[in-house]
């Protein structure tokens, strides 16, 4: 069966790859998989991003929610952690956005979250790709007189601003901070919630256009931000992506402060606090090695999981952790939310800031970062060549070799594309050119297999 939903959600080029029928279909059997039992008429919340394309999407979605019987509950332009915590706060069957997070305008996807304001677990996106790929005719649409109705909320936009703001009640007085909106969701929200709050903002990137979101700033381009930072003398920035789930800072010198450094900068704050739950924080397995040195320099416990913040939030969930995420920015608490948020990434690292009396460069300093070089060998496109190559015990050997002469300083990482012909090689080590040089033996490795 083909694949409907990647690592988070159907995505694709919008309107050709992810057609207006593909989702209408997946509105259709999001609602009757995820409608609450009993009998309860099936409320769902339907936000989206400001891609040209979101419109017409939300409109093939609603749509098909509606002629199952289900109600859609339009938010409009909403971060994505917004629709996961109004899907709790108005007690709806499930949420959908409407966004291709940090991808370029041309893209877009649909993330769909249940009535507990997680992503879907494996059993739920399979039981809609039935639905949407294989048995589209086992949907049953209901008769007139139970069309769904939309309805649209102008004030969900205040709610999740509210629950933002009080949730970490900071006291920003003081702090100067630029923020890099990216053209997308933050652009309707950040410098509301951080000025309420008592920073003195200034903005960039906060004119959508419907064609320009992530296009050269947002947490994937940061240049702009750093040289803004720097040449207007901020105590930091924080840049977002397309729909704000995502959040990289920039500190008062203009060095980027990736995901794994916030990390660092949030396990040390809650172990302080005694607030870190058996000493355990997750992060996925591309984190970078200093962040794995300073947790074991300080008696801190890393457990890993899958990339995403979806497997993130599932390894949490699993051992009772408080504090996940992962070096591109997807930040989770869950004392405060069900999926990354960058707003709140952000107010976090803000608040540890003010509290500390430190610059951000110095807080970001307590974690080392180890040069990391990333290489892909393209391999053949015949079905079952990349496990063969990963299953060679000559690769194997090879990885052992140089994760020897390592000696614990730097770690290799060879894993297969999940979407290409494609093996990826990354090795981390204490300088580029030891890692360069185990990544490229590797390379000739794969290359003769």
């Amino acid at each position: 069966m083909p694949k409907l939903f990647g690592t988070d959600g159907p995505r694709g080029i919008a309107v050709t790859d992810l057609t207006c029928e593909l989702a209408m279909q997946t509105g259709r059997a999001a609602a009757v998989v995820l409608a609450k039992k009993g009998g309860e008429k099936a409320k769902i919340i339907i936000g989206k991003d400001t891609r040209a394309s979101s419109d017409a999407l939300e409109a093939a979605v609603c749509a098909g929610v509606c002629s199952v019987g289900a109600d859609a509950e339009l938010v409009g332009v909403v971060p994505t952690p917004a629709v996961a915590f109004l899907v709790k706060e108005y007690g709806a069957s499930a949420g959908i956005m409407i966004s291709g997070s940090h991808n370029s305008a041309e893209f877009n996807g649909i993330k769909v979250f249940s009535s507990a304001g997680r992503k879907l677990t494996e059993d739920e996106e399979e039981k809609i790709e039935h639905l949407v790929m294989e048995a589209p005719h086992e949907i049953k649409l209901c008769p007139f007189e139970d069309v769904g109705r939309v309805n649209h909320d102008d004030k969900a936009l205040d709610a999740y601003i509210e629950h933002i703001e009080k949730a970490v009640g900071a006291d920003l007085d003081g702090i100067r901070v630029a923020l890099d909106c990216a053209n997308g969701c933050a652009a309707y929200t950040a410098e509301r919630i951080f000025s309420d709050l008592g920073a003195d903002v200034t903005a960039i990137s906060v004119s959508p256009d419907g064609t320009n979101i992530n296009k050269n700033c947002g947490s994937t381009n940061i240049q702009e931000l750093m040289d803004f930072v720097t040449d207007n003398g901020f105590d930091c920035g924080l840049a977002f992506d397309g729909d704000a789930d995502r959040c990289i800072a920039v500190d008062d010198t203009g060095d980027m402060i990736d995901g794994d450094k916030l990390m660092a900068i949030f396990m040390k704050a809650y172990k302080e606090k005694d607030l870190l739950d058996k000493n355990t924080a997750v992060v996925t397995a591309m984190s970078n090695h200093g962040l794995f040195r300073y947790a074991r320099e300080n008696g801190i416990t890393l457990e890993t999981s899958g990339s995403g913040d979806r497997y993130i939030l599932e390894r949490m969930l699993e051992g009772g952790y408080k504090l996940g995420g992962e070096q591109s920015g997807h930040t989770i608490f869950t004392d405060f939310s069900t999926t990354g948020d960058g707003q709140l990434t952000a107010l976090q690292f803000l608040d540890v800031l003010s509290r500390s009396g430190k610059k951000a460069s110095e807080l970001a300093s307590v974690c080392p970062q180890y040069p990391q070089v990333l290489l892909n060998v393209p391999v053949s496109h015949e079905r079952g060549v990349k496990d063969a190559i990963m299953a060679s015990d000559a690769l194997a050997a090879a990885v052992a070799l140089q994760e020897e002469k390592l000696s614990g300083e730097g770690r290799v990482l060879v894993r297969p594309s999940g979407t290409e012909a494609l093996i990826r090689v990354m090795v981390e080590a204490k300088t580029e050119q030891i890692a360069l040089l185990a990544a490229e033996n590797l390379v000739n490795v794969i290359k003769m297999l």
